[in-house]
């Protein structure tokens, strides 16, 4: 199992889109799990990332997504180790080296000190990417922003800046030429209008943009998958003993979606989750079972108990989850 979360980390980290195959067949007195990963060369017409037909698990999965925070001041900080917690692979840029180090910025995957316009060539930014220009001054700013709009325009731009200046910076990208598509695109003033005054609270406004922004807009067209690049690392890694809970399928409100995945190791430590609370703890219990086995089950979990019950579950769905030992 490890193999194939290598191989398609590998396929990821280099950019391309990959798919998933797990099939369930009979072997001696129980099941069997086998994968098989790919490269998607072409574009998927399939609406969902997530397919579950019986005995089969389709799976597509995206390269990470980056958050490139252009600017290292109060408002970045606060973005960075947000989003760091939230699943974003965060990359700070700055040309001052008191701003753009790793031990101010220590949620960071990446810290680059340098050029904004050379950095944000060298980062190839990409459709997966989202972009927060946070810089120190509007000429950073429109340097930021017209180098971006000379390339592959990213999942999200926004750029922070007051109603007044913001309509400034639209009326000067239009007046340079570019598509008016791509500049009414860009999130400015960036963040929700939540009334935000300090940074932690601005950052939170921009967080929950960027999410609404990365949730809804995928929704409009295809149904993503519930996953987090952080428990497929460690699966690709992890040599040791441990168990693998996959999302098959939910209906009705549930605590995650389908691919969500959550590890469970011998001492009964999980990793990554499939929602909490009483649900979560029973399936761990069934997957100590298999873990060395080398087999694998399918389980429903029902969490639309009578609300007499005193182990109630929240939700008030059903899930149907993958257990692989």
């Amino acid at each position: 199992m490890t193999d194939q979360y290598k191989k398609l980390m590998k396929l990821l980290s280099e950019g391309k889109k990959a798919r998933m195959v797990t099939r369930i067949g009979p072997e001696g007195d129980g099941f069997k799990a086998r994968k098989e990963v790919s490269e998607i060369l072409n574009e998927n017409e399939k609406t969902r990332d997530v397919i579950w037909e019986g005995d089969r698990l389709t799976e597509i999965f995206y390269p990470e997504e980056r958050l490139i925070i252009l600017g290292g001041g109060h408002v970045a900080l606060a973005l960075s180790d947000l989003a760091a917690r939230t699943g974003f692979v965060v990359t700070v840029v700055d040309d001052r080296p008191a701003f753009a180090n790793k031990a101010r910025f220590a949620s960071a995957r990446q810290v680059i000190c340098g050029d904004f316009i050379q950095v944000i060539k060298d980062l190839k930014i990409t459709s997966y990417d989202h972009v927060v220009v946070l810089t120190r001054g509007h000429r950073f700013d429109k340097e930021c922003l017209r180098t971006i709009l000379s390339g592959d325009f990213p999942a999200y731009l926004g750029m922070m800046g007051s109603g007044r200046r913001s309509a400034g910076m639209r009326a000067l990208l239009l007046e340079e030429g570019f598509k008016e598509s791509k500049v009414e695109a860009i999130h400015m003033p960036v963040g929700l209008a939540i009334g935000a005054l300090l940074p932690e609270e601005i950052a939170i406004s921009i967080l929950a943009e960027i999410i609404r922004e990365k949730r809804c807009s995928k929704g409009k067209d295809r149904e993503a998958a519930d996953v987090d690049h952080r428990i497929l690392e460690r699966l690709a890694e992890d040599e040791r003993p441990h168990g693998v809970v996959t999302v098959l399928s939910t209906k009705g409100p549930t605590p995650r979606r389908g691919g969500a995945r959550m590890i469970v190791y011998p001492e009964g430590r999980i990793e990554g989750s499939i929602g909490g609370g009483c649900a979560e703890a029973e399936v761990m219990r069934e997957t100590l079972k298999y873990i060395g086995t080398g087999r694998c089950a399918v389980r429903k979990v029902d969490m639309t108990k009578d609300v007499s019950e005193d182990d109630v579950m929240v939700c008030g769905g059903v899930m149907e989850v993958l257990i692989e030992g």
